[in-house]
């Protein structure tokens, strides 16, 4: 159980140990995953640019594999469903017609392909909770205008869509974002594969360009449509805020903290994000001088990160190198720093160096 979850764990557990299958049930959950084949997406997603990865040693992979995704956990123990059995409803303010979806019934609509990146909300400045996907699933607004749902902007009473786990998590995100044309989505499958249980075999859901928290619900069972004013959330009970558009931010991936280059010429890099804007430019500051600009890396959808690299002219001692990314509005990076409650960190990474 790790940050943010570490607080959750023990409220949720309780429920969690309960519902969570283990045993025969764990098997057939584990057989159910076995037999399940991905249908090729009516949507496929384009090629990842060739030069999306910068070319230096110790960046981050641009497509995170699924064993190093994040994970940031409010279940003791990691729920195993079977998707035989899987059920999810649809319901609440503004449905006109209610549905229950079988997993089959999902892989037998057309499939959206999308590269994704998410990012969980506790993530400090330079933190590690953050991972690009290749995401396979149904778009969530074609199934909610099935059942009638309208988005506020079009007269719909429901602003808020309350997501409900196997586990008993409660997720609010806003209805407005989901239904704005994004790639908002109920995904089956991650990099290729059916889900792993660890993320939310066999449905989750997300939304990009919101955080972790109050959009990418794991092991999904049951939307329900509501307001703001009517209903919190797990995470809003505990003092988060009920909406959470990602900050723009950026890493310096390497060097790592307190290394000892050599003098001359040395490879700075890493990674931006804004999911849903985009980043248009990275900079980079050595000690008090200017702004430089780094070379990003191809860019393969504003709602992934972006790569980024700089040539940097060191020179011995000891040096501090800060980091700023600008998004696709124009809008900079914030010196801020604000811790991440209620509504994620900001403020500019750095690290510091000894060049030898």
């Amino acid at each position: 159980v790790i940050a943010a979850g570490a607080a959750a764990a023990a409220s949720a557990g309780a429920g969690v140990l309960g519902r969570a299958l283990s045993g025969a049930g764990g098997r057939e959950a584990v057989a159910s995953r076995e037999n399940v084949t991905l249908p090729q997406p009516g949507s496929p997603a384009p090629a990842v640019p060739r030069r999306a990865q910068v070319r230096v040693a110790g960046v981050s992979p641009f497509v995170t594999p699924n064993s190093d995704f994040y994970r940031v956990d409010t279940a003791l123990v990691v729920p195993k469903v079977d998707a035989t059995a899987w059920r999810l409803r649809i319901h609440g303010d503004g449905v006109a017609r209610e549905r229950t979806l079988t997993f089959d019934d999902l892989l037998r609509r057309e499939l959206i392909e999308r590269d994704i990146t998410l990012t969980c909300v506790s993530n400090e400045v330079g933190g590690p909770y953050v991972g690009n996907a290749r995401w396979i699933g149904v778009r969530l607004a074609d199934l909610l205008e099935e059942c009638g749902v309208r988005p506020p902007s079009g007269g719909g009473p429901a602003d808020q869509l309350v997501a409900r786990s196997v586990d008993g998590m409660t997720i609010g995100s806003p209805v407005e974002d989901v239904m704005d044309g994004r790639d908002a989505m109920l995904a089956v499958g991650m990099n290729g594969e059916p889900l792993p249980f660890d993320h939310g075999f066999p449905v989750r859901m997300l939304v990009p360009g919101l955080y972790g928290y109050v959009s990418a619900c794991k092991w999904i069972e049951d939307i329900e449509l509501t307001t703001f004013d009517a209903y919190d959330s797990y995470w809003v009970k505990r003092d988060w805020a009920r909406e959470a558009p990602i900050k723009t931010q950026s890493r310096i991936d390497t060097p790592k903290p307190f290394a000892r280059p050599k003098a001359g010429t040395v490879m700075v890099a890493g990674v931006a994000w804004a999911q849903h804007r985009g980043i248009d430019k990275v900079e980079i500051r050595v000690d008090d001088g200017p702004w430089q600009e780094a070379t990003l890396a191809a860019e393969d959808s504003r709602d992934t990160w972006r790569q980024w690299s700089y040539a940097w002219r060191a020179t011995r001692g000891g040096h501090n190198l800060t980091l700023r990314a600008t998004d696709r509005t124009g809008e900079v990076q914030t010196e801020k720093r604000t811790r991440t409650v209620p509504d994620g960190a900001s403020g500019w990474h750095s690290v510091v160096v000894t060049v030898d």
